[in-house]
């Protein structure tokens, strides 16, 4: 097959090439504008002869013949989507429709990677796919939060309306290597704090929670949705994520002891809308694709700790 990876040279679509490289009867194009990606990422996939990186805009059309496209491209982190908010709605919009208009073309299987954020601030624990959310559809967060719940609707429709075959998966807090060191997301800030023995940020009083997913159990999730057959998962989203929920002063500390850090913990305030929990419910995840974590956090935050301190 030939498989398409948009915002293949960011943190998960990198570490989604580096897996999808590995049988050598698919051929992968990466597909990139590297505003947040970085070509170090796939550095190492340049010269295989089953991959191929373009540069380009999603929120422009392309003309490629592909099977499978993973469609990943948006800025993540709300330093990077806040930055400039108006092309991450676009991201999100022009660049979903003009991928689903590919899809349409060649028949391809699309999939969308959603996200927790699109339950906003929740008033319910854990979180399931038919929570509707609380979202703040004016907030300095909702270029993001509502792009990504509009980008879901269009998947939807492109299924009802075009027999689109359809993809989607809400992403929990994942972390590992590849993570941009200044993204701004908790725990690239959290390492490299402790690995410079800086003052380690909380914002608010560090009760909020999130629960943390490696990047390899995430790609194995991500790999089973987009290849399994079951029809259920074409009409409802599905969330993957680690449903070990921890604090941030709990995971700051579990980060100084594993550092050796001598950082001390400081608090600033907390920014517009940052939710203050999340937990996936996996069971449906569970039920059709068979996934669940595996790595553990200490064993996640070793490798992920091991990357920064070479950078």
């Amino acid at each position: 097959m030939i498989i398409l990876v948009t915002g293949g040279t960011g943190f998960i679509g990198s570490n989604l090439c580096s897996k999808l490289v590995q049988n050598h009867e698919n051929h992968i194009i990466c597909l990139d504008n590297n505003f947040t990606g970085s070509l170090k990422n796939i550095q190492h996939l340049r010269n295989l002869p089953n991959f191929e990186f373009i540069r380009h805009d999603v929120c422009q059309e392309i003309l490629l013949e592909v099977d499978q496209i993973y469609h990943l491209a948006c800025p993540a982190s709300p330093k990077d989507y806040q930055y400039n908010s108006i092309k991450t709605i676009k991201t999100n919009i022009l660049g979903t429709m003009n991928m689903l208009g590919l899809a349409k073309r060649t028949k391809a299987r699309i999939l969308l990677s959603s996200t927790s954020e699109v339950y906003g601030d929740p008033k319910v624990s854990p979180q399931s796919e038919d929570y509707w959310g609380n979202v703040n559809p004016i907030g300095i967060r909702s270029c993001y939060d509502e792009g990504k719940r509009l980008a879901e609707t269009l998947m939807m429709e492109y299924n009802r309306n075009c027999d689109v075959d359809i993809r989607i998966v809400r992403i929990f807090n994942t972390y590992g290597p590849n993570l941009n060191k200044n993204d701004g997301r908790v725990v690239s800030n959290f390492i490299n704090q402790a690995l410079e023995n800086k003052d380690i940020t909380i914002y608010g009083d560090g009760e909020q929670t999130r629960s943390f997913c490696y990047v390899d159990d995430l790609i194995r999730g991500l790999i089973l949705l987009m290849n399994s057959e079951t029809s259920e998962q074409t009409v409802l989203p599905i969330n993957l994520g680690n449903p070990n929920e921890l604090t941030m002063l709990e995971l700051a500390s579990i980060i100084i002891d594993m550092t050796g850090s001598k950082s001390e913990i400081v608090f600033k305030e907390l920014p517009e809308d940052d939710p203050m929990q999340r937990k996936p419910d996996i069971n449906k995840a569970k039920k059709i694709l068979g996934w669940e974590p595996k790595i553990l956090l200490n064993e996640g935050l070793g490798k992920t700790i091991e990357y920064f301190s070479t950078k």
